[in-house]
């Protein structure tokens, strides 16, 4: 069965699943009475997830998701003769190059970066997996870097693009990040707040995450 997050906020409870977590929240999965996929509410989590359809009000279990881990990785951010010791936030299995746009959080500041070397114990590969990562080195880049986490039936994809700061995204619209191309579910804002009805919109520097479906 296929299951895709639609909503979410905290990290700290419930459980994690491609970038989001389920605990008080919604799923986007198959409702057997409407015959497609609706947005359903998580009504109770005992072994199995029981939810109800906000389409046709029916309720039905569902099975519980996967929960992989979510680290972050040392990130040194450097801008002319200037560097910061930063942190990014990866999937512990997504794969990260040289030459990859990424999302840096230094204290409070978001800023987007190129990576630039990769540092995996003592050895410096091009490419390697977030949990094998000691230190990411990277440049300051003057675009923002939207990130967006987009499911495509079988697993989560992490993708990265850059935009003018002012560019707006709308829930609902269907956009191609480096040949990905899906349709928006939901916006996570910087300052907390979750975009989930189709046509909210806002611009590029105050996204923190989207969430998509790949088409």
């Amino acid at each position: 069965m296929v299951i895709k997050v639609v909503k979410g906020s905290c990290r700290r409870q419930g459980i994690w699943h491609q970038g989001a977590y389920l605990y008080a929240m919604n799923l986007l999965v198959q409702c057997p009475v409407c015959e497609e996929e609706q947005e359903h509410e998580v009504l109770k989590e005992n072994g199995s997830l029981l939810v109800r359809c906000t389409e046709c009000g029916h309720v039905h279990r569902t099975e519980r998701p996967s929960r992989p881990s979510v680290i972050e990785v040392k990130a040194v951010v450097s801008r002319e003769t200037e560097s910061r010791v930063c942190s990014i936030e990866l999937l512990s299995d997504e794969e990260c190059s040289e030459g990859d746009l990424l999302v840096a959080e230094c204290g409070d500041e978001v800023m987007g970066v190129e990576v630039t070397g990769i540092e995996a114990g003592e050895k410096r590969p091009m490419r390697a997996r977030a949990d094998e990562i000691s230190t990411l080195w990277t440049r300051l880049i003057d675009e923002v870097v939207v990130r967006a986490s987009v499911h495509d039936g079988r697993k989560t994809i992490p993708v990265y693009a850059r935009a003018d700061g002012e560019d707006k995204f709308s829930v609902g619209e269907v956009v191609d990040f480096n040949g990905i191309r899906f349709r928006i579910t939901q916006i996570k804002m910087r300052e907390g707040q979750v975009l989930r009805k189709e046509g909210w919109k806002t611009v590029a520097r105050k996204i923190k995450r989207m969430y998509g479906v790949r088409l």
